[in-house]
């Protein structure tokens, strides 16, 4: 379905772009793409730094909106906290050079410019006009509400603070997942002394299917119990299993079938990995259903606020990827900073990490829903 959102002015359009983004975009450029008459979405970008390449950043922008399906013309719209600056010359836009790069580089691969606008503490301008003047901040009206979009006033970061999780719970998951760990490396050696945590046990019968497992989380996303969590933290602490989850939640408890046992061959035989399943995380194929992706999202995101710290990191790297997933590599590269303080080196983290440093998004992203 698409969402109609109506503009008559470039107030007005100032008015939806947080619609449009699911945001209030802060120390950001955002790219609108069009086609026709109508945006689909919004790409945003932090401000280029000092120290940045321009050209590389303006070429790699306009690349980006460019891949969106059907687009013939763009908006740029810039946020800062910076102030406009006061010339003999007249009114100087903040990031005024870098807006002329992309609208010069817009127009070298044929994109019609819709509008470029900018917005600071005191107020609104345009760069098209030769003479900016500020206009009141108080013309741009609120956010409509969009369908699915939910509240827009908090700026990119808004909603990556893990859940607030008392000590007694965090203690609970704790001592869950040292003796689920204590039953599974009892069976592992055939050497169960009937003195284990019965709890535990259950759990481990949970493992059993793992694919179904993970299913279930998604039937049942609210207030998993401590062995749940703990079980599911067992799994993504474990490259194999971690690697499952995010797939099939990607896709379907059947992709999460053959991606383990993809993972098991390779593990014990060195047989090679269908190109088909190592696509998914590369962000490759049919556009994932984005309600699933939430709910694995708030699973992660609980058992990571949940697990003791040496644990945090197998959950936090499963929310990066399902955030990036999603479109929100703002998100993910928050989460990659939680792993980073706890393990520098953890691998999935850096893989992610360099993808997001590289602006790459998944090519579902640029398909028209």
């Amino acid at each position: 379905m698409t969402t109609v959102l109506h503009a008559s002015g470039s107030a007005d359009f100032l008015g939806l772009v947080p619609a449009l983004a699911g945001f209030t975009p802060r120390e950001s450029i955002v790219l609108l793409p069009f086609r026709g008459k109508r945006a689909y979405g919004a790409m945003r970008v932090d401000l280029p730094s000092d120290d940045v390449d321009l050209d590389e950043y303006v070429e790699t922008a306009i690349a980006l909106i460019s891949r969106v399906t059907g687009t013939d013309a763009v908006a740029i719209v810039v946020y800062t906290d910076e102030s406009a600056l006061p010339t003999r010359d007249g009114l100087v836009l903040p990031v005024a050079v870098a807006v002329d790069g992309l609208l010069d580089s817009a127009e070298d691969v044929g994109l019609r410019i819709v509008d470029a606008l900018c917005v600071t503490p005191d107020g609104w301008a345009s760069y098209l006009e030769e003479e900016p003047n500020l206009a009141p901040l108080a013309d741009i009206p609120a956010a409509p509400v969009a369908p699915g979009v939910g509240d827009v006033a908090g700026d990119q970061l808004a909603g990556t603070a893990l859940p607030h999780i008392d000590l007694a719970e965090k203690e609970r998951v704790g001592t869950a997942l040292h003796d689920l760990e204590e039953v599974l490396a009892h069976d592992a050696t055939g050497r169960l002394t009937g003195g284990e945590n019965p709890q535990a046990l259950a759990a481990v019968v949970l493992l059993d299917d793992i694919p179904a497992f993970f299913e279930m989380l998604l039937d049942e996303p609210e207030n998993l119990p401590p062995f749940a969590t703990a079980a599911l933290l067992w799994c993504l602490g474990r490259p194999i299993f971690r690697d499952v989850a995010l797939t099939q939640w990607a896709t379907d408890a059947a992709r999460g079938i053959r991606v383990l046992d993809a993972q098991l061959a390779y593990s014990h035989n060195g047989e090679t990995i269908p190109d088909d399943l190592g696509a998914v995380f590369l962000g490759r194929g049919p556009k994932p259903d984005p309600d699933r992706l939430r709910l694995a999202l708030a699973i992660v995101r609980g058992a990571a606020a949940r697990a003791p710290r040496a644990s945090r990191p197998g959950p936090l790297t499963v929310a990066a990827w399902l955030s990036w997933a999603l479109g929100r590599s703002s998100h993910a590269a928050h989460y990659i900073d939680l792993v980073r303080e706890i393990d520098p080196e953890y691998g999935l983290a850096a893989l992610l990490g360099s993808m997001i440093s590289a602006a790459m998004l998944p090519e579902w992203a640029f398909q028209r829903g």
